[in-house]
């Protein structure tokens, strides 16, 4: 940055290097992104050399556009230091400046302020505010120049009541007052969320993770001011990781749109259109600087406090009109930006590509594992963190100051959920062996929904896989049941899986059977739970505990209710031939597969450390189940994706009907260089899921209508699909025919729509994937064909075999080796 020593001097308006005003046709096109300039929006131009004509040629950019540009291009080209670098600049509103310089270094502030005397709310007569030249910030600087700002209120209903609060002084409050104190807090200016927005932007700006966590950690140790941090740890860290203490707000990304077009009095499609980019948080931005009927804030003074506890509001409203009265409290005291932050909260996806990791690792080198532990943030932070209450200085922690690495460690607590063990592809068995050289517990990869129970005297928990609440419907008769199946278990947490059971043949029933109107047409079936491990037993955590304590544990309190609450069936292995013999029969019998397990590994969450053998991870995945389909539709994505067509519509020809019939809808497969080749490849004609624009040829539900479809499904490319299973889906009307966890393994450029897959030949592939198998390990003996249907064909990039749910036990297991319990 220069010292703004000219600043008194300006250039000549035709010698400006920059220039800057708001579109007003909407026809020019950013430099940078190729993006248009939309109408009214705020733009910043370099000027450079026309060779057309006299004079300068104008290359407009978006603001966050040029200031990319500046951070790339070398120390010696021009950039904006000074207004005085900007022609148009007095032309622009007072409003429309203060936009501009909110998105540039303080110096351009105080370039504005020496040059002009602004209209201020609040005129300083502070001497130190007379000294023209520039100062480094000190630790007195920051309180004098964040007493000048508004306060805001601590209430969640009140508004800001800005002039009484700035005119407060330290020495008129009573001290020790907790209304002084939270005041004060407010004024801080590490607690405002502007800071957060500056922050966010800077991890985004980082590709290295480490890097993430330093600038996180450098933040949190000096704050704003470089000297020492001030603000609330804890808040801070819950707003950087929105998807660790989910709140639920009821708000799909259209329902924001349709949301905001009320409060802006803007058009609901032009805001829908630009929603296909894939990203509702610029384009609520976009419409925000657009609009007339609510406009930007001249600078956002929102502090962390105010948007927590508008978001924690928001989180119970349900009704639009509720939602639309709460927004229209906070958007007056919003800039654009502040707006699109928020927006970005309640999707939980901030896009500065950190994790909770990145985030946790810059307070404490034992924070991210305790978070394993413990998904209670609040406990980790406060325990191993700097805390509000704590020393910030962010002086270097010595051993007396730390506490021992025994008693930093966050146990598992109580009615909080613990991130679930899970399990690696397991693609052969000399991989088994050697993953688990003590021997091995092999159970039954159940068809049903992973489930953790938390039991608390007569309170029960239930989280799903992610660590959600599990609804209510499924779990809500358990109360009755499990306190008989452990009559000596006051307190517990289990890991299990629960599954609709048929009680007449006491064989599961499909996954998805559990929904609310499916359960409904099984009427002779009882919801199970199938309990696989035991994590915490009447006080004690069990997680440093090898399993086969744990299931001693389990075994010794545990009552098999039936039909209720069972335990999981498992073998006991030590040898390849027991662990070969076992997978082989349970592939004949048509289930899904096993998951293994070291007689001697504790329980570590979060951590990938049991296996899962499923046949279509064996033989470098030729025994996967596997259509070659053709692409009938596509949708937009969404993320990095946004804008692009990536997520796409497979179906295959009915001959008798003589049409297109809908199979899945895939996404993993392609890498970026293949989708990008994709978008000119595909012939594709837009119908924005248009119901009434579907063509004749498409047999397709309502659900599964595309932004796009096929022009021509003849012209269309052939793409080999691979998945778990064939499975049923009444979504799709290929006989319901569907393939679960899909993905692209192979472009078949040596096929076209008369060679691929029809409908006949899928309902073939369906009825022999549910049939018994004569089905060996041994390579050289194999029955089933496993080969693929043709060497020829593009290879996609490689994604990584699908991990989640289990398919339908239609038998139990044979004995390979020693029973450990019995069958449900």
């Amino acid at each position: 940055m220069s010292d703004n020593e000219n600043k008194d001097e300006p250039n000549p308006e035709d010698e400006k290097n920059f220039w800057v005003d708001r579109a007003k046709t909407g026809r020019a096109g950013c430099k940078k992104c190729k993006q248009k300039l939309e109408t009214g929006a705020l733009r910043i131009a370099k000027l450079a050399y026309n060779p057309f004509g006299a004079g300068k040629m104008k290359q407009w950019h978006h603001m966050d556009c040029i200031l990319e540009v500046f951070k790339k291009q070398r120390p010696t080209t021009a950039k904006i230091e000074t207004v005085d670098d900007m022609g148009g600049w007095d032309d622009l509103t007072p409003e429309d400046q203060e936009e501009v310089m909110s998105r540039f270094p303080e110096s351009l502030r105080e370039s504005n302020q020496n040059r002009d005397v602004p209209d201020r709310p609040e005129p300083s007569s502070k001497p130190n505010k007379k000294a023209k030249t520039p100062k480094k910030k000190s630790k007195d600087s920051d309180h004098d120049s964040q007493d000048e700002e508004p306060g805001p209120s601590t209430s969640k209903k009140s508004k800001v009541d800005s002039k009484s609060s700035v005119k407060k002084s330290k020495k008129e409050e009573k001290p020790g007052s907790p209304e002084s104190e939270r005041d004060a807090k407010l004024r801080e200016k590490d607690n405002s969320f502007r800071e957060f927005r500056k922050l966010c932007a800077e991890i985004a700006e980082i590709s290295s993770y480490t890097g993430k966590t330093e600038a996180v950690k450098e933040f949190f140790q000096k704050g704003s001011g470089k000297v020492k941090f001030r603000g609330d740890l804890f808040l801070w860290t819950k707003l950087l990781l929105p998807g660790a203490v989910k709140r639920i707000y009821n708000l799909q990304s259209k329902q924001i749109v349709k949301l905001f077009s009320r409060l802006f009095g803007t058009d609901q499609d032009a805001m829908l259109e630009s929603l296909e980019q894939g990203d509702v948080a610029e384009t609520i931005r976009i419409f925000h600087e657009q609009s007339r009927k609510m406009k930007p804030a001249k600078k956002g003074n929102l502090s962390l406090q105010q948007v927590d506890s508008f978001l924690e509001d928001l989180s119970k409203m349900t009704k639009e009109d509720d939602q639309v009265y709460h927004f229209e409290q906070i958007c007056p005291q919003c800039s654009s930006n502040d707006l699109k932050m928020i927006i970005r909260l309640i999707k939980h996806d901030l896009r500065i590509n950190s994790g909770p990791k990145h985030i946790l690792n810059a307070i404490h080198p034992d924070a991210y594992q305790a978070f394993q532990t413990s998904r209670d943030l609040e406990s980790v932070v406060r325990k191993l963190g700097l805390g509000e209450d704590h020393d910030t200085s962010g002086e270097e922690r010595t051993e007396e100051k730390s506490s021992s690495s025994k008693e930093r460690n966050i146990a598992l607590k109580l009615m909080t959920p613990v991130l679930p063990m899970l399990a690696e592809a397991c693609k052969s068995v000399e991989q088994a062996m050697k993953k688990c050289p003590h021997g091995m517990y092999s159970e039954i990869k159940y068809d049903g929904e992973r489930v953790q129970v938390h039991k608390q005297g007569n309170e029960f928990k239930y989280f799903s896989r992610s660590l959600k609440p599990v609804l209510d419907h499924k779990v809500r008769h358990f109360k009755d049941y499990l306190p008989k199946a452990f009559p000596h278990g006051k307190d517990l947490v289990l890991d299990s899986e629960i599954l609709l059971v048929d009680k007449a043949s006491d064989k599961p029933l499909p996954f998805g059977s559990l929904g609310k109107h499916k359960k409904d047409e099984f009427s002779d079936a009882s919801v199970c739970l199938f309990v696989f491990d035991c994590i915490y037993f009447n006080g004690e955590s069990l997680l440093d505990r090898p399993i086969r304590e744990r299931k001693k544990i389990l075994k010794e309190n545990m009552q098999e209710i039936r039909h209720h609450v069972v335990l999981s069936e498992m073998e006991e292995i030590h040898q390849p031939e027991d662990l070969e013999g076992m997978m082989t029969k349970v592939f004949r019998q048509g289930l899904e597969g096993l998951v293994l397990k070291d007689i001697e590994s504790i329980y570590k969450p979060g951590k990938r450390h049991w296996l899962k053998v499923k046949k279509d991870y064996l033989f470098g995945g030729s025994m996967a189940d596997s259509a070659d389909l053709v692409v009938l539709g596509a949708w937009y994505g969404t993320g990095n994706k946004g804008g692009m067509m990536s997520v796409f519509l497979m179906g295959c020809y009915d001959p008798d009907k003589k049409k297109w019939c809908t199979v899945t809808k895939v996404h993993g497969g392609h890498d970026d260089k293949t989708l990008e080749r994709l978008q000119t490849e595909l012939d594709m004609v837009k119908i924005s899921k248009d119901a009434t624009r579907v063509p004749d040829w498409l047999n397709c539900k309502k659900t599964m209508i595309p932004d796009f479809v096929a022009r021509d499904p003849k012209a269309q490319p052939v793409w080999e699909i691979a998945g778990a299973e064939f499975t049923q889906a009444e979504i799709h009307t290929a006989d319901g025919i569907s393939i679960r966890f899909p993905r692209v393994t192979r472009i078949r450029d040596d096929k076209d729509w008369k060679t691929a897959t029809n409908l006949p030949e899928l309902k073939t592939l369906f009825k022999k994937s549910k049939e018994t198998s004569d089905f060996t390990l041994k390579p050289n003996k194999r029955t089933k064909d496993t080969s693929p249907s043709s060497s020829s064909g593009r290879k996609t990039s490689e994604s990584p075999p699908p991990a989640k749910k289990a398919k339908k036990e239609e038998s139990p297991p044979p004995s390979a080796s020693r029973k450990t319990s019995e069958s449900p």
